[in-house]
């Protein structure tokens, strides 16, 4: 079989966008599958996005991905989640239409030059001589090739429970990797397990919508792709409703039926999308538990209901669903499950996801302890990058979480491992008020043309908005009005100096909004809306932004000290036994994200800083001309 630069093992969201990004970049790419159906699937809830979540759906669209334009093509229903608080900290969230969302990403794989897609599955890695050569697939082909991406999900020695019953799968009806798992252990990689779970499907003839709260979308919506200008499908509502004591009745005196409280699983599970099993248990006090009835689709007749996610016997399950108001008739269609997995401890991964054990092989999605589809379509996107360069010889591309969640998800997970599914939010970025949804262009896609991971339709969409906000800039700079004048027109502004300022300083000091400002000058009314709230957002945090500046330039300055791969840890004296160890197990890869690992000390990093420099020149002619950074 013919070689490959890059090859892909997995066709879930990861495996997606690594296939993706690797092709866009002229690698020879193939992505191999162990069924064509299973592209694009989604296992869990049909929605994408969300608080942190849509920040990393519009970051990996800035860079060209998949999943944000997907998702739009197959949206019935957009809602920005936070609306009542500040632009850093809203998310654009879309209800998604099953089978639309996998027809609109295997247009797009079609649509990618130099991609194959193969379907076959993956059961050994192949070295020679020390480093990757390919793999061997259960069909008995090698695939020869210079980088692999493995993102298998769930799939890594994964196990289905469903009261009493265990069965071998990685995900309801498909076979779970067991070979692969193994060589994973073979190498010499530090595995845990993991679980998730997911709800009974129900069918929406079956329930009485009638009793429920309807939650339509926004009237005015956000889309989850720079590209994406129009709603492509028919809006739908969802429904709220809720459990009630005699449902947690039901589940309370039935918990030793469950694989989780049976001792059957020992993964730790996802803490902010438990079961109802543990909200029953952990928050006995709670006279009941939202669910949200999502429809999976247009065309289908499926409801997901979001917040049961149960792994109790099928009976039980069907007794507490109908004990829901409005659901007394409901049919289950499909039974709820816990699954466990294998994962591999992401500690042991470098910064740009490639193991430090193995160069040329890279780890994205649930393998690496992540849980949620966005989450592994952004180590997806930087994982295929990453891949492509290491193919053509290439430095690798770090992301640093001063800029994007990209980096500041890949750095939790390679500084400080995970003892429970990661899950992004926009609490765990320090610098989340440069890190909004609506900049995620203006922070990646240039340099995602850099890299020559961003097409020529993108890039010319990028470069009229770009030309848009300077114009945007320009004309509210030469707005100069007074705070007499404000209020004249009904603006609400404190100030009683008589100073007059341009529209974007009384935006960032007293609170005034640009909209409203563009009732008033019609030239600021002839900015398009997008553009005129992301500068009114730009505005309140100027202030803010400007302080933090000194932050984030010491942040770069510990970043771009870096840490050689051979440093022997043990031969810095003065550093603790401890920590020696812990170096060398973690390999940081620089200075800051030295830093981060627990229990590092002040007086440890003043060491490691002074061995560190004595290597960064060598180092920076290696990393030349590509940074393993970027500002």
């Amino acid at each position: 079989m013919n070689g490959y630069d890059v090859l892909v093992v997995g066709g879930g969201h990861a495996g997606v966008e690594a296939a993706g990004a690797a092709a866009r970049m002229g690698a020879r790419t193939a992505l191999l599958t162990h069924q064509f159906s299973s592209i694009g699937a989604m296992s869990c809830n049909p929605a994408f996005g969300g608080l942190g979540k849509g920040h990393l759906v519009r970051e990996i669209d800035a860079l060209d991905g998949i999943m944000g334009r997907a998702a739009d093509a197959a949206a019935i229903q957009f809602r920005t989640l936070n609306r009542s608080k500040g632009p850093a900290v809203q998310g654009p969230r879309v209800q998604a239409d099953r089978g639309l969302y996998k027809k609109a990403v295997v247009q797009l794989l079609a649509a990618t030059q130099g991609l194959t897609i193969l379907e076959d599955e993956c059961e050994d890695i192949c070295t020679q001589n020390g480093k990757l050569s390919g793999v061997i697939t259960r069909s008995g082909a090698e695939i020869f090739c210079t980088a692999v991406v493995i993102a298998t999900g769930t799939f890594l020695n994964g196990v289905i429970y469903l009261g009493d019953n265990k069965i071998s799968g990685g995900r309801f009806g498909e076979n779970a990797v067991t070979r692969l798992a193994q060589k994973f252990k073979d190498l010499g990689f530090e595995t845990g397990r993991l679980k998730t779970g997911t709800p009974p499907r129900l069918r929406g003839a079956s329930i009485d919508f009638n009793v429920f709260e309807s939650q339509w979308g926004d009237d005015c919506p956000q889309f989850l792709s720079f590209l994406s200008s129009r709603v492509q499908a028919r809006q739908v509502p969802c429904y709220i409703t809720r459990t009630n004591p005699i449902t947690h009745g039901i589940i309370a005196n039935n918990l030793h039926r469950t694989a989780v409280y049976s001792g059957a699983v020992s993964g730790a599970g996802p803490r902010y999308c438990p079961s109802i099993e543990d909200k029953v248990l952990r928050f006995s006090e709670k006279g009941g538990h939202q669910i949200f009835l999502e429809p999976e689709g247009l065309d289908l007749e499926t409801v997901y209901p979001n917040g049961l996610s149960t792994s109790l016997p099928r009976e039980l399950q069907k007794i507490f669903v109908r004990s829901i108001r409005g659901m007394e008739n409901a049919q289950i269609l499909q039974y709820g499950y816990a699954i466990e997995y294998d994962f591999v401890n992401p500690t042991q991964l470098l910064p740009n996801l490639m193991t430090q054990r193995l160069d040329g092989l890279f780890l994205s999605g649930q393998i690496n302890g992540t849980t949620g589809y966005e989450e592994a379509g952004a180590q997806g996107i930087v994982a295929g990058i990453n891949a492509a360069l290491y193919a053509s010889g290439r430095a690798g591309l770090i992301f640093d979480r001063a800029d994007c969640y990209l980096g500041v998800m890949i750095d939790d997970l390679t500084t400080r491992g995970v003892s429970e599914p990661y899950r992004i939010f926009t609490s765990r970025a320090e610098y989340r008020l440069r890190l909004r949804a609506d900049n995620a262009d203006e922070r990646l896609t240039r340099l995602g043309v850099k890299f020559g991971v961003v097409g020529a339709c993108r890039e010319k969409v990028y470069r009229a908005k770009a030309e848009t906000i300077a114009h945007a800039t320009e004309t509210l700079a030469a707005i100069s009005v007074s705070a007499h004048e404000l209020r004249s027109a009904g603006i609400a502004v404190i100030d009683s100096t008589g100073t007059k300022r341009s529209a974007f300083e009384w935006a960032a000091r007293s609170g005034a909004v640009l909209s409203e400002m563009a009732r008033i000058w019609p030239e600021i009314g002839e900015i398009p809306k997008a553009v005129l709230d992301r500068l009114d957002a730009d505005a309140k945090y100027s202030s803010y932004l400007i302080r933090q500046e000194g932050d984030i330039k010491r942040h770069k300055a510990d970043e771009g000290l870096l840490i050689p791969r051979d440093l022997d840890f043990y031969t810095i004296d003065g550093l603790s036994n401890e920590l020696k160890q812990k170096f060398s197990t973690r390999r940081p890869a620089s200075l800051g994200q030295a830093a981060r690992i627990e229990g590092v000390t002040p007086a440890a990093l003043m060491l490691l800083a002074g061995r560190a420099k004595r290597g960064n020149s060598a180092i920076r002619e290696v990393l030349k001309p590509n940074s393993t950074s970027f500002t």
